[in-house]
C-alpha cells in the first residue's frame, strides 16, 4: 500500500488531534505529525511533503495555533542542504519533538540587484534579506512564522559574491547580535516575528550549502514550499467555512423554512462549493508537484497560492453573510477564519505577486 493511500487515515487522526483545543508541541510529536519527512533512519516516518500537506490542511480547518508551519519548513531547509552529521541530529531530535528548527525566509520579493535569479524565481527572491561573510551573519526579514518559539532558527542567507549561493545558517534564538521580536497582526492564530541579525557569530559546522549544482533552484523551492503550505492551510479553512455554512442554512428557519430550501441561498453555497472544488484541484496539483521534484514545480506553486488564497477570503466572507447577525459576533468564530485567510493572502507573496511570476512565462 502506498502513501498516498493512507491520506484518507491521517486525515482523520489528524482532525481529531485537532478537533477539541490546539495541542501542544508533544501531543503534535507523539502522533508522529513532526517527523513525517524525516528519513526513517532518523526516527521519522520518510514520508514526502505530500503527507505534510494533508496535516496542514487539517490546522487550517481546525484554525490551529501552533509552530508547525515554522518547524515543516526547517525541516525541509535541513533537507534541502548538503547532508551533515549536526543535520542528522537536528531531524533526529526534531521527529520526536525534542528541537523546534524554523526556518527564516525572509523577504519573499526584493530588486532584481540582488543577483539571486533562477528559472522560476526570475531574479525576484529574497535571499538577499541575509548576507553571512565568514562567520558573521547579518540582516533582517518581518513576518516570520513561528520564530519567536524555536529552539534552533535556520537563517535563508547568500554569500556575497561568487554568485551569491545562497546558505542555511543555524543560529540558537539567544545568540549574541540576534533580535527576535514578537510582531502582532490581526490573526490570533498565528505567531508572527522580526528577526535580525547584527553580525551574529556563525561557525562553519553550522553553515551548510544547498545540494546539487543548481543550488539557486533549490533554494528557490523553500519559497515554492512556504506558499504551497499557506495554500494548503487556505484550502482547510474554505472546507470548515463550507461544511459550516451548510450546515447552518439547513438549520436556520425563515418564514417557516429552513433558509437552505430558498434558491438564493443554495446557489451562494452551490458557489463556495465549485471555489472549493477548483482551489482542491490547484493544491492538489502543486502539492503533486513540489513532492515529485517536477520541473517547473514553481508554477503550480504561484497557481496555487495565487487563486486559492485570494479565493479563500471570498469564501469565508459569504459563510459570514450567510450566517446572518451571528455570522458577525466573536461566538461564532467566523471572524477567526477570516482573519487567518486575510493574513494567508499575505504571506510569501501576494496572489497579485505570484501573478507577476507567471506572467514572466510569456515575457
Amino acid at each position: 500500500m502506498g502513501l498516498e493511500e493512507l491520506h484518507g487515515q491521517f486525515q482523520a487522526v489528524a482532525r481529531d488531534l485537532l478537533k477539541t483545543v490546539a495541542p501542544d508541541w508533544s501531543v503534535l510529536a507523539g502522533s508522529g505529525a513532526t517527523g513525517l519527512e524525516v528519513p526513517a533512519e532518523l526516527a521519522g516516518a520518510g514520508a514526502t511533503f505530500a503527507e505534510t500537506a494533508v496535516v496542514l490542511r487539517e490546522m487550517g480547518r481546525a484554525a490551529t495555533r501552533s509552530p508547525y508551519l515554522g518547524v515543516t519548513l526547517g525541516v525541509a531547509a535541513l533537507l534541502a542542504a548538503m547532508p551533515s552529521a549536526r543535520q542528522d541530529d537536528l531531524l533526529r531530535r526534531t521527529a520526536s519533538g525534542l528541537e523546534l528548527p524554523v526556518a527564516v525566509l525572509g523577504d519573499w520579493m526584493t530588486s532584481r540587484a540582488e543577483g539571486m535569479a533562477d528559472d522560476g524565481l526570475a531574479g525576484e527572491t529574497g535571499h538577499g534579506s541575509f548576507r553571512i561573510q565568514g562567520r558573521s551573519i547579518s540582516g533582517r526579514a518581518e513576518f516570520i512564522p513561528d520564530a519567536a518559539e524555536a529552539s534552533r532558527l535556520l537563517i535563508l542567507a547568500r554569500i556575497p559574491g561568487a554568485g551569491g549561493w545562497p546558505v542555511i545558517a543555524e543560529v540558537a534564538p539567544g545568540a549574541p547580535g540576534l533580535s527576535i521580536e514578537p510582531q502582532p497582526v490581526v490573526d490570533e492564530t498565528r505567531r508572527l516575528a522580526v528577526v535580525t541579525a547584527d553580525g551574529v557569530d556563525v561557525p562553519a559546522t553550522s553553515a551548510w550549502l544547498f545540494s546539487g549544482n543548481r543550488k539557486q533552484e533549490a533554494a528557490g523551492r523553500l519559497f515554492d514550499r512556504a506558499a504551497v503550505a499557506i495554500a494548503c492551510d487556505s484550502l482547510g479553512l474554505m472546507d470548515a467555512m463550507l461544511d459550516a455554512t451548510v450546515s447552518y442554512v439547513k438549520v436556520r428557519r425563515q418564514f417557516g423554512q429552513p433558509i437552505g430550501s430558498f434558491q438564493a441561498v443554495q446557489h451562494a453555497c452551490a458557489d463556495m462549493l465549485v471555489q472549493v472544488s477548483v482551489c482542491r484541484e490547484l493544491v492538489d496539483a502543486a502539492v503533486s508537484a513540489l513532492a515529485g521534484n517536477a520541473p517547473g514545480a514553481w508554477v503550480a506553486a504561484a497557481m496555487a497560492k495565487s487563486h486559492v488564497t485570494a479565493a479563500a477570503v471570498d469564501l469565508v466572507g459569504k459563510a459570514m453573510q450567510l450566517h446572518g447577525g451571528i455570522g458577525y459576533t466573536w461566538e461564532s468564530g467566523i471572524h477567526a477564519y477570516l482573519k487567518r485567510a486575510t493574513l494567508n493572502r499575505a504571506l510569501f507573496g501576494s496572489p497579485a505577486q505570484h501573478r507577476r511570476r507567471l506572467a514572466t512565462r510569456y515575457a
